[in-house]
């Protein structure tokens, strides 16, 4: 009789000690899967903020892409001054101009009119078709008159930060790296200026269309009767991250 209790004393502490053996076990992997799903969450937020920086980034690149063309538009330097250095537009003869004068806008349209772009050196005809151009890739179906990005984002069809401008890259404001990036076609930044004329005199070209007069129009002091109208695109720094912005200039002239 006594020695039938001590086996069934010892088979009672083995069925404990695999209790033990299981519940320890559960806390094991429970505490893998937090630890796990902490990392996890942790990776992902840090996807999450450098996606975010780097559109940031590319989005500060592209307002100074603006700002470039505006300099372009008005042939200055960053401080205001005239623009005269040897890579300002005006100083290389086989860049296409800005027009000063109102005979200069027709020879102007009809020499970009006969790319297959429509652009040269920055300058554009009116975009015809679907607007976002930087949408359209080799697999989009095209609609007459629209072109493909890659098609847009060549050395003299679109124009660089400082291109036209004299402005250096690493200046007050300016040190954005992605500016700087020149390496492919789809690396860096790019702007392009949509020359349009603002009258009633080319409906197929004015921004500003409709009406039997010019009652409608702002009353803007132009020479020539112009406006601009700038896409600046910075590609980020990781594939498939891109900034677009868009903006109408006009260039008022003082009056005497």
């Amino acid at each position: 009789m006594q020695s039938m209790s001590i086996s069934s004393h010892h088979r009672s502490g083995s069925r404990q000690q695999g209790v033990a053996l299981f519940v320890v076990i559960v806390f094991v992997m429970l505490s893998m899967l937090l630890a796990l799903w902490a990392s996890r969450t942790s990776l992902f937020n840090e996807m999450i903020v450098g996606n975010d920086a780097d559109y940031q980034r590319a989005f500060e690149a592209a307002q100074a892409l603006l700002q470039d063309a505006e300099l372009d538009i008005r042939r200055e330097n960053p401080d205001g001054s005239s623009c005269t250095a040897a890579n300002c537009r005006d100083s290389i003869p086989s860049a296409f101009q800005i027009p000063i004068d109102a005979q200069e806008v027709t020879p102007l349209l009809a020499k970009l009119d006969q790319h297959t772009t429509k652009c040269a050196n920055g300058l554009c005809l009116k975009r015809a078709g679907r607007q976002d151009f930087w949408n359209t890739t080799s697999s989009t179906t095209l609609q007459p008159g629209e072109v493909k990005l890659e098609d847009m984002t060549k050395t003299n069809v679109g124009a660089r930060y400082g291109q036209y401008s004299g402005a250096i890259v690493g200046g007050a404001g300016t040190a954005n790296p992605i500016l700087a990036d020149t390496s492919a076609d789809n690396r860096g930044g790019w702007y392009w200026i949509e020359v349009l004329r603002y009258d009633e005199s080319s409906k197929n070209s004015g921004v500003i269309v409709g009406g039997t007069n010019t009652d409608h129009l702002l009353r803007l002091n132009l020479k020539p009767n112009l406006a601009y109208r700038i896409t600046a695109l910075a590609f980020g720094r990781k594939p498939g991250t891109v900034a677009v912005l868009q903006q109408t200039y006009v260039r008022q002239t003082r009056k005497d």
